[in-house]
């Protein structure tokens, strides 16, 4: 009779650990990344947001408080709504043909077939590949006067197309480069989402004679749709974010202007690169600010009409 007391303090010692292993041992292994976050993402961003009321340049010592003066200026910018269109153009002429080709990849190497695995591993050798290597390869094929492109076009009876001199030509040339990088890395997520559809809803669709196609738009695509919404909205911000693919272009096909700016008549700069000559040519960190902000107010908002407009296509897609 005397032990009992004693187990009860001891069983509520055991309830009281085991209640905060429950409910604070969670925050404590997400902790990690939130400290991070807040460190390398958050600050930088509120801290953007601060600069970019400021005249901030590197060549005064004082940095005068404009205000909103920064966005102003910068929203009846020619150059850089001209950077805007060139990022909307770019993301939309290598989003959309990558995501559509991606899909197609997964479906096949989702069948059975000789050396699947060798073909899978394949899809990633691209992504892997350095982004400067890629850019000089691909401003070699696309060279004006001893680029593969043009010599093939020339079969056709079309003459010597200077790609990185003109805006749609330019265009068509970046997109090339990031479809190329990663049309297979978005192809594997297409594909790790298509095993988990049932096999049995595969092998009733053949039984009642659909096609390869039919299956694929009546049973994989609406299974995948959250894989599909997924990759959309972080192709969508990517796109928005292109900056290697240009000033690498940029540098390599040897057109004047400079690789920064985005050749002579700015007919490829981003907005990302637009960043970058403001901050780190002309060292005005005050409006590169300005402009790294509406840059992320457009990348949410296009990212959110992509969520939309991804869902609204529920029913169409089933």
């Amino acid at each position: 009779m005397s032990a009992l007391p004693l187990a009860v303090p001891r069983r509520r010692g055991r309830g009281v650990r085991h209640t905060l292993d429950v409910r604070v041992s969670p925050y404590a292994y997400v902790a990690p990344f939130f400290l991070l976050f807040c460190a390398f993402g958050l600050f930088p961003l509120v801290y953007t947001a601060w600069v970019s009321l400021h005249e901030w340049t590197l060549l005064e010592e004082e940095q005068t408080f404009v205000g909103l003066d920064n966005f102003a200026t910068l929203l009846t910018d020619g150059y850089f709504w001209n950077a805007a269109f060139n990022t909307l153009s770019i993301g939309v002429l290598s989003t959309a043909p990558q995501l559509l080709l991606a899909i197609w990849l997964a479906h096949l190497l989702n069948r059975p077939m000789r050396f699947q695995t060798l073909f899978r591993v394949s899809l990633l050798l691209p992504n892997v590949t350095s982004v400067v290597a890629v850019v000089v390869i691909f401003s070699q094929l696309f060279g004006r006067d001893y680029g593969v492109i043009n010599w093939v076009l020339s079969w056709f009876g079309a003459g010597a197309i200077d790609w990185a001199a003109g805006t749609a030509t330019s265009h068509v040339a970046l997109s090339t480069m990031i479809m190329w990088r990663w049309t297979g890395y978005n192809a594997l997520i297409f594909l790790a989402a298509m095993q988990a559809v049932p096999k049995e809803l595969y092998e009733a669709a053949t039984l009642d004679g659909a096609s390869s196609f039919t299956q694929l738009r009546r049973i994989t695509v609406p299974m995948i749709r959250p894989t599909i919404v997924f990759v959309v909205i972080v192709s969508t911000i990517g796109a928005m974010q292109i900056i290697a693919e240009p000033l690498l272009f940029g540098a390599s096909s040897g057109v004047g202007g400079g690789a920064v700016s985005g050749g002579p008549d700015r007919q490829y700069q981003t907005l990302a690169l637009f960043v970058y000559e403001q901050g780190f040519t002309k060292f005005d960190f005050g409006y590169a600010s300005a402009a790294s902000w509406l840059m992320f107010l457009a990348v949410v908002l296009v990212a959110g009409i992509n969520f939309l407009l991804t869902r609204r296509l529920k029913g169409g897609l089933g």
